[in-house]
């Protein structure tokens, strides 16, 4: 009879029986933090599984995991810093913010992308079920004239970027610095992505412009921290969260690859947000004019049971942080601000962050030596069928204790927020549908005040022009094209 072995890696070499027993390293190591569990159906599984079941804990980090897991189970329930309201000097209001303040870091901003110093960040892990779709949300189209996917929209306000940059130093003649494009993705939409960037020529951009990198997975646990397994060779996984880029960043080296780009600044955004403005000039010269590491657009919420996470003061003077909804009671989300009229807590956090590469690089240290994740109770796929478990992320916006200073900049909802979250049908906000509604009304307007003219045969609230990127960036130099001109909505004006 055959005899399992493990050779120095601890990978199953040859045997035809299933009784012998789990490599003892291997073992051991597992039963050090209770983990022992996973080898439960070992004696049932081929060789091959047995290989597979192996080398998919070799791959585990697992003192780091242990510490992860015990860390943040531990800290469930323990009372949270009293939250605060930001303070308004904190805060660019679009109701102070003048017009020359615009111009002037319009100005700055541009100036920053000629030499070189913006990055761009997309967090593009998640994938498109919740649209029904099974590709990853960037490549989906949410119906506007053109039939351009998310993806090919951001890609496209890069080159317009790119070209206001070079027009504002070069006067139109001569070359371009190119903004480099760092795209994140998940295990789950790595392949497809990339994929989906090679089919479409990258958009008009530089193949050597646009990197793409994977999040890090984690082990999904029961409520008493022990591995769910997803199959008899496999541990359940899920992606580690948005907040994951900061360490794929760091294994990555892309930090060191910014560095050597020249980079200074990074501009971080969600995919699933038809309106962003993706290396914003604006926003960009005012991060550099205020002089802080990191910044936040934010938009007003819409009213005071809104689902959005809002950013608080943490602690009584304490670092600007994200709370979300479900964190505050009904008198807090419902408090007046008596001196403005506002909300105390309004200022809605929609995932469009600034950052200098300088604290970039702390964060990456800091996080990681952070154990405690958030914990979601999620349906997981496992052996005993769809389980309630745990899966344990971090956020984006946890690097925001960190900063020594924070700034926020208001934006308005209808001009920069069309989130693409939820299938048609199934919800009346965050919809293809409505985020398509929200361009096209925007567009339309920049038509109109460039001179245009629309005529339609539906009614207008429920249609629209669709703008290029490639023409105009928020609605600048559209006069040589709309003046005098009457366009029949729907349609997409472009060169």
């Amino acid at each position: 009879m055959g005899e399992i072995t493990s050779s120095s890696d601890g990978s199953v070499t040859n045997s035809s029986s299933s009784s012998s027993p789990p490599p003892q390293g291997l073992l051991e190591r597992l039963k050090d933090y209770g983990q022992e569990d996973v080898f439960s159906l070992w004696d049932e599984l081929s060789i091959q599984d047995k290989d597979l079941l192996v080398r998919d804990i070799q791959n585990l980090d697992l003192p780091r995991i242990d510490r992860i897991i015990r860390c943040s189970l531990r800290s469930q329930g323990l009372p949270v810093p009293t939250i605060e309201p930001v303070p308004e000097t904190s805060v660019s209001s679009v109701d102070v913010r003048t017009l020359e303040e615009r111009e002037r870091w319009w100005k700055m901003g541009l100036k920053a992308i000629s030499e070189g110093k913006l990055a761009v960040l997309l967090l593009a892990g998640g994938q498109g079920s919740r649209l029904g779709s099974p590709d990853p949300k960037g490549c989906f189209n949410i119906g506007l004239p053109s039939g351009k996917s998310l993806f090919q929209l951001q890609a496209e306000r890069i080159l317009c970027a790119q070209k206001l940059a070079a027009q504002s130093v070069n006067e139109g003649s001569g070359g371009f610095v190119a903004i480099h494009w760092y795209i994140m993705t998940s295990p789950m939409t790595d392949d497809v992505t990339r994929k989906f960037f090679e089919s479409h020529k990258y958009f008009g951009l530089e193949v050597d412009q646009v990197t793409f990198f994977q999040q890090g997975t984690i082990p999904c646990v029961s409520k008493d921290g022990r591995f769910i397994m997803e199959s008899p060779s496999k541990v359940a996984k899920s992606p580690d969260g948005n907040g994951g880029v900061y360490s794929a960043l760091k294994t990555s080296r892309l930090l060191e690859d910014m560095a050597m780009r020249g980079v200074k600044y990074v501009d971080c955004y969600g995919v699933d947000n038809a309106l962003v403005r993706v290396a914003d000039p604006t926003f960009l010269g005012y991060f550099i004019d205020k002089g802080v590491v990191s910044a936040a657009k934010v938009v007003r919420k819409a009213y005071p049971q809104e689902k959005v996470g809002v950013f608080v003061r943490r602690g009584k003077g304490g670092p600007l942080a994200v709370v979300e909804y479900s964190e505050m009671d009904q008198s807090m989300t419902s408090a007046i601000n008596q001196e403005t009229g506002r909300l105390r807590y309004c200022w809605s956090n929609v995932c469009l962050h600034m950052f200098t590469l300088d604290f970039l690089n702390q964060v990456a240290n800091g996080l990681e030596k952070d154990s405690i994740y958030h914990l979601a109770e999620k349906t997981i796929a496992s052996i005993h069928g769809d389980i309630m478990g745990l899966k344990l992320e971090q956020f984006i916006f946890d690097a925001f204790t960190y900063a020594p200073s924070t700034a926020l900049f208001e934006v308005i909802r209808d001009e920069e927020f069309a989130p693409v979250k939820n299938a048609n049908g199934t919800s009346a906000v965050d919809t293809p549908d409505s985020a398509r509604l929200l361009v096209l009304r925007l567009h339309s307007r920049w038509v109109v005040a460039a001179g245009g003219f629309l005529t339609h045969s539906i009614p207008l609230y429920a249609t629209g022009v669709e703008i290029s990127p490639l023409c105009s960036y928020a609605g600048e130099n559209l006069e040589a094209i709309c003046r005098g001109r009457t366009f029949h909505a729907p349609c997409e004006i472009t060169f």
